[in-house]
Order: C-alpha cells, then sequence, then structure tokens
C-alpha cells in the first residue's frame, strides 16, 4: 500500500490528513505563538517566509494536519505531524535492504487543545499507521530536554529513551540545549 492511500486515519475524535497548500495558513496560526514555536527547528518569523519554506514541495510531503472532527462532519485543524520516511542505516551490500524503512516524526498541537489527550491519541494513530499499512521497521522522535510535553508524550506511548544529550543543539535564544532521543520498533509497538 502507499502512504497516500493510508490517508485520512480516523481515531475516535481525530482525523489526520495529508497537509496541503491551502492549509499552511492555519497551521502558521500555532507555529508562530511563542509558548510553540521556542521549540521547533524551523521557526520564521513571517507568514510570507513561512508560506515559503512550507510550500516547498518534499517539506509539505512530510506534513500532515490532525483535526477534531465533530459528529456533524466539521473539522477543526488543531495540530500538525511530520512523518519523514527515510532509509535505515545499513551496510554497502545491504544498503537496499534498508530504504524507506522507518520514519521520523515531529508534533505541534495547538495550545488552546492541549490537555485533552488529542496529542497521544493522533500520534499513536500515526505509530500505528507506520507499522501497520506502511510497513515501517522503525519509528523515532526528538526534542529538546526542556520541552517535557514532548518526551513525556513519548514515554506515554512507550517509546524508548535512546539518548539523552548534553548541550548538544545551539537554540535561537543563543544557549545551548541538552537534547532527547527516543524511538520504537514494530514489534516492540505490537507488544503494548
Amino acid at each position: 500500500m502507499s502512504a497516500h492511500e493510508v490517508w485520512p486515519v480516523r481515531t475516535e475524535r481525530l482525523q489526520v490528513r495529508p497537509m496541503t497548500a491551502a492549509d499552511i495558513d492555519v497551521m502558521w496560526e500555532w507555529r508562530r505563538l511563542p509558548d510553540v514555536n521556542r521549540w521547533l527547528g524551523l521557526a520564521p518569523d513571517t507568514i510570507e517566509a513561512f508560506r515559503e519554506r512550507y510550500l516547498d514541495p518534499d517539506r509539505l510531503a512530510a506534513m500532515h494536519l490532525i483535526e477534531l472532527v465533530a459528529a456533524d462532519s466539521g473539522a477543526t485543524a488543531i495540530g500538525d505531524v511530520m512523518i519523514r520516511i527515510g532509509d535505515g542505516w545499513a551496510q554497502l551490500e545491504v544498503a537496499d535492504q534498508a530504504k524507506g524503512v522507518e520514519a521520523e516524526l515531529g508534533w505541534v498541537l495547538d495550545p488552546a487543545h492541549t490537555g485533552q489527550g488529542y496529542a497521544t491519541e493522533a500520534i499513536r494513530a500515526v505509530i500505528d499507521t507506520c507499522f501497520g499499512p506502511l510497513g515501517l521497521r522503525r519509528v523515532h522522535a526528538g526534542c529538546f530536554a526542556d520541552n517535557e510535553p514532548s518526551w513525556r508524550l513519548m514515554e506515554r506511548l512507550g517509546m524508548r529513551r535512546e539518548e539523552f544529550s548534553r548541550k548538544t543543539a545551539l537554540h535561537r535564544s543563543g544557549e545551548w540545549l541538552d537534547g532527547m532521543n527516543y524511538g520504537i520498533l514494530a514489534e516492540e509497538w505490537a507488544a503494548i
């Protein structure tokens, strides 16, 4: 099954679907907030610069919108998730077997919708999709160590902390911050 055939993915309250160019302005509404963009690796400071970055076809193709779905089938955008499918590391002789076998995830939830379990529900559905229809073997994500809500979400989902790095990431504030990386394998996810 191709990556495009699995979307949208529905949960009890949410829908996760590929983002379109028309969604970029709504994504800007939560990503421009200081409490949100302080944790983002990419935080353009104008809507024009933001549009330019996210209209890049490769970047846009990795982005998905998280929508709260109402009983009347109306949908409200409440966040986004990056799903970047890539290759695993491999020795040259077996490199072909490592192509397109893992995904890097990254997510942002509009602060107006936090504290209600939406991020957990959405990312659980994304991981289910990665290991189910997409047939991937590994999912990983990273964050600044100070971004406690993000690493707590990864731990709640059963992801394993694979790395805690000391002052390895230069933040736009000028401070070097600690980083954390988490991962989970398909067989581990199946056992949760």
